[in-house]
């Protein structure tokens, strides 16, 4: 009886949590005072933090509430998609209801989802006078182009139809990015770099299949052809993929544990993070979370992983197509030989 005294009067000490200027001074703390915080907390430094508000006020149409301010809104949604925290574990965090949070995270993502004409990065063709060692060779190439799982909570009844080959329920996420891991459209014309689940067709440069080059790479052997270059070269290029999907899945937890909300408003939080992903991408110098990337290594196999030849099944190359690959893999492979004869 007196223990429950004492934590009552100390109860009664304290500021409300439910007193304005007491979530004022909480978010302060948070996302004002320091840029540390404000990448612990929302992934992104406190400018990129207003820009993306600034964004979604005037692009994304949200505005203020009685109650709530847009930036305190913003905050909360990028806390839940960093941290997949529940709405009964955040409302302590921010001192709102369920209701609240609920409420604003879904009218936060409907303007996020505004910002897609702006924040996906437009496509821009390798150029001939590229010094970039790793995409020289692939002049007019807009990007690299994989797929993922990323994992999704569905009723029970559908659970058959997203069960991956790892028993995991996932979605299969499709996407395209730029030499600097930033997501793009995927347009037609010019060509993607792609692994070998695809085939070698029109716009999908692919590697050579049947043809490792791991042993040249590791220094056990001298490349023999023309195609072991070109697969090297081209597994060095297409990993920006790799690595792209793999910032995005350490960068937001709701993509690796997944939430649960219905799955249509998982695909738009899927959206919604590659958009702010490429935000943070363009807005900071140094993207705080790629020193994580360390166990993404360079160059990930011979391309031609389990799911190789499963996707598009039904579209060959072109004669022209196919001459484009050899040739571009016989200037690598002379290039190499000057250079090797030269030492």
């Amino acid at each position: 009886m007196i223990l429950r005294k004492r934590v009552r009067r100390r109860l009664l000490r304290e500021p409300s949590a439910h007193n304005p200027i007491y979530r004022l001074e909480h978010l302060d703390g948070m996302i004002v005072r320091s840029d540390i915080a404000c990448i612990e907390q929302l992934r992104m430094d406190r400018r990129t933090s207003n820009v993306l508000a600034s964004m979604i006020r005037e692009i994304g149409g949200l505005s203020d509430t009685k109650n709530m301010v847009v930036e305190e809104m913003l905050a909360m949604f990028l806390h839940i998609l960093a941290f997949e925290e529940k709405n009964r574990e955040i409302k302590y965090d921010f001192h709102r209801s369920g209701e609240t949070i609920s409420r604003h995270f879904h009218d936060v993502l409907r303007a996020v989802l505004q910002l897609s004409s702006i924040l996906l990065k437009k496509p821009v063709p390798i150029p001939e006078d590229c010094d970039d060692d790793r995409w020289k060779w692939f002049t007019n190439c807009i990007g690299a182009l994989d797929g993922t799982l990323i994992n999704v909570n569905v009723p029970v009844i559908d659970k058959s139809r997203h069960r991956s080959r790892k028993n995991t329920i996932s979605t299969n996420v499709l996407g395209a990015c730029a030499p600097d891991m930033q997501f793009i459209y995927v347009l037609a014309g010019n060509y993607y770099l792609a692994d070998a689940g695809y085939k070698h067709f029109e716009g999908f440069l692919v590697p050579y299949r049947n043809t490792p080059y791991h042993e040249w790479r590791n220094g056990s052997e001298q490349p023999n052809t023309r195609e072991v270059i070109f697969n090297m070269r081209h597994a060095s290029a297409r990993n920006v993929i790799e690595r792209a999907f793999g910032l995005l899945k350490i960068r937001w937890a709701a993509l690796s544990k997944g939430t649960k909300y219905p799955l249509n408003t998982q695909i738009d939080i899927i959206l919604a993070c590659v958009y702010i992903h490429n935000h943070i991408r363009q807005q900071m110098s140094i993207d705080p979370i790629k020193a994580e990337l360390d166990d993404i290594r360079e160059d990930e196999g011979n391309d031609e992983g389990e799911n190789a030849g499963e996707f598009i099944q039904n579209l060959d190359a072109t004669n022209a197509w196919s001459i484009f690959r050899n040739g571009l893999a016989q200037n690598m492979y002379n290039s190499w030989l000057a250079r090797r004869n030269q030492q």
